[in-house]
């Protein structure tokens, strides 16, 4: 058993104490720290056993996250899948930050989906978008926005544990791995990362620009699976 599922195990006294999901990051990168090779075109990077061990963290969540720009560039099923399980897997119910509803009601993780998605927005958000995504069955949080006019993150937190979600794995894109950690709001990271150099997109942003003071992991750990090094550790509460 990895460190993060004895986390993953006390996700309901996390809950039950704090109001919000326990919150894991995980993506794969490269050496450089690049998500792909370039803007809005996805990359796979973790090979065959990390990527199983993907598929077993989403199954270990409640709910699954990603930003809208995920959705449009990748199209995900945001399922667990792992390969000659007899047995049902644990569906994490997709969760997509899309401030505008730009979610197309086509996509995969809405067309046949085990967990009709939640998808989190603004009471700006258009209201032709809002009536086609409900009609397809999405289910529509409207929530407060930030300094951005984005969806508070905070305010989201709030809304999944009301709403008994105990624990949210995200994803990605880029810019939703920089706010989660600019914000202080994740509780572990696992990270894949992969052995090539990509100069491509990166997970932060330059330092100064994103995050403002160097956040620290503790009971950090590592295992090499097949090529790839994945790296987990817990994040130290803020002081």
């Amino acid at each position: 058993m990895y460190p993060f599922e004895t986390w993953l195990s006390q996700a309901q006294d996390h809950l039950d104490k704090t109001g919000r999901p326990l919150v894991s990051l995980c993506y794969a990168q490269s050496l450089d720290g690049s998500l792909s090779d370039q803007p809005g075109k996805p990359l796979k990077l973790s090979g065959p056993q990390s990527s199983e061990l993907t598929h077993q963290l989403r199954s270990l969540h409640a709910a699954i996250l990603v930003g809208v720009g995920t959705v449009l560039a990748d199209n995900p099923r945001l399922t667990a899948r792992l390969p000659g399980r007899k047995t049902s897997i644990p569906q994490p119910r997709p969760v997509v930050l899309d401030s505008a509803l730009r979610t197309p009601s086509t996509a995969r993780l809405i067309q046949g989906a085990e967990k009709s998605p939640w998808i989190a927005a603004t009471s700006a958000a258009p209201e032709d978008r809002r009536a086609a995504l409900l009609a397809a069955g999405v289910e529509i949080m409207d929530l407060p926005v930030d300094a951005q006019g984005k969806v508070s993150l905070p305010d989201l937190l709030v809304c999944l544990g009301q709403r008994g979600i105990s624990s949210l794995m995200v994803e990605g894109g880029a810019r939703v791995l920089q706010a989660f950690l600019a914000q202080k709001l994740a509780d572990q990271v696992i990270i894949t990362i992969a052995p090539l150099f990509l100069g491509g997109v990166p997970v932060i942003e330059p330092w100064g620009r994103i995050i403002q003071q160097p956040l620290r992991m503790i009971e950090v750990g590592s295992q090499q699976l097949g090529a790839d090094l994945v790296i987990w550790g817990q994040c130290m509460a803020p002081a």
